[in-house]
């Protein structure tokens, strides 16, 4: 089997492209990057060390996917992740536009010549804002919970939003990009016989990732903390209750292969941490507080464009449809973060943060 990965050098695509080669016999990894992402560089010796076929190159040039060898499938792991891209100075809108939407549909040309399946990483920031903003919650543990003394809207269960809920604009720029690119695929798909997974996932998180306030933020919290740079609890009061869940992409890892083996058309699945690996900002400070000694965010409730109180994905779709579940709990998570700040304390000067 050949697999192309676009966005090799990057955290989920390093991660997947050694998983892979470590799990198949005689699986051939076709890396594609263009390393314009602070770090990336980082990665692209130790891939080809281990194998990896590299490629500089970029998703929004269709003449640059012209001289990659033909594969059997594609997992497109490259886009602008910030959910603030196109708004946050860094980046324009054109440029986000060009590279997660322009980018797929060049992905999708390429899996149509070749009939290759494509695995498209999605994001669970492809739900409504006011949707999830409306979701009623209580603080609990110094936490957004949902309240369960109060009716929820039907596409969200005690283990978090379903597959089924809104995902009506507002959604973020960034969040339309991955869902324009969902649909997108589902037409290739259907129109060309292609099989195609989408997984919409939630907060990856682990050891090497290039983390930033926007994009990453438990990688980020840990390396600020431990190394004492400024951290605030924006928006919601400015106390630190908004929720997130985290993965570890090893168990995203552990999906893409059992996509990769399967003989079906594929589906469209969350795929995430779920509850049992979800905390707040407060609740991760106290954390860093315990492992690094205490170092206190500035509250500040101004609202930032984006940002949600509580978000979990509930994740039973792809356990019903491949006995997928996360493996590595949150604690070990961090752990292995706090080491990797502890051998870097200068990692997030290098990641542009």
């Amino acid at each position: 089997m050949k697999v192309l990965i676009s966005g090799v050098c990057g955290f989920v695509g390093n991660h997947l492209a050694r998983h892979l080669l470590e799990s198949h016999e005689g699986v051939v990894i076709v890396g594609l990057d263009n390393l314009s992402r602070s770090g990336s560089e980082t990665n692209r010796t130790s891939l080809r060390r281990i194998g990896v076929q590299l490629f500089h190159g970029d998703i929004r040039m269709a003449s640059d996917l012209e001289t990659l060898p033909e594969t059997d499938w594609v997992i497109d792991a490259a886009a602008q992740p910030s959910v603030l891209a196109g708004r946050d100075g860094k980046t324009s809108t054109r440029q986000l536009l060009e590279h997660n939407l322009l980018g797929t549909i060049n992905l999708l040309e390429y899996c149509r010549a070749f009939q290759a399946g494509l695995i498209l990483l999605s994001t669970s920031r492809v739900y409504s804002i006011p949707a999830l903003a409306a979701l009623p919650l209580r603080v609990e543990s110094g936490a957004f919970t949902l309240d369960s003394g109060q009716v929820w809207p039907l596409p969200v269960t005690a283990a978090g939003v379903t597959e089924n809920f809104s995902t009506e604009a507002p959604i973020s720029l960034y969040g339309a990009t991955k869902l324009a690119s969902e649909r997108l695929a589902l037409e290739y798909a259907n129109s060309f016989g292609m099989p195609l997974w989408i997984n919409r996932c939630g907060v990856l998180a682990g050891a090497g990732q290039f983390g930033t306030a926007e994009q990453g933020i438990f990688s980020f919290w840990l390396h600020a903390h431990s190394s004492r740079r400024p951290l605030k609890y924006l928006g919601f009061g400015g106390h630190g209750h908004q929720v997130r869940d985290a993965m570890h992409p090893t168990d995203l890892a552990r999906l893409v292969d059992f996509e990769l083996r399967s003989s079906g058309p594929g589906r469209l699945m969350n795929v995430a941490g779920g509850r049992r690996n979800s905390m707040s900002l407060r609740q991760l400070t106290d954390w860093c507080d315990g492992r690094f000694g205490p170092h206190r965010p500035v509250e500040d409730g101004s609202e930032r464009a984006y940002d949600v109180p509580w978000l979990i994905l509930d994740a039973g779709e792809a356990l019903a449809a491949t006995g997928w579940k996360p493996e590595i709990g949150i604690n070990c998570i961090l752990e292995e973060i706090a080491e990797h700040a502890a051998t870097h304390p200068d990692w997030l000067a290098g990641c542009g943060a």
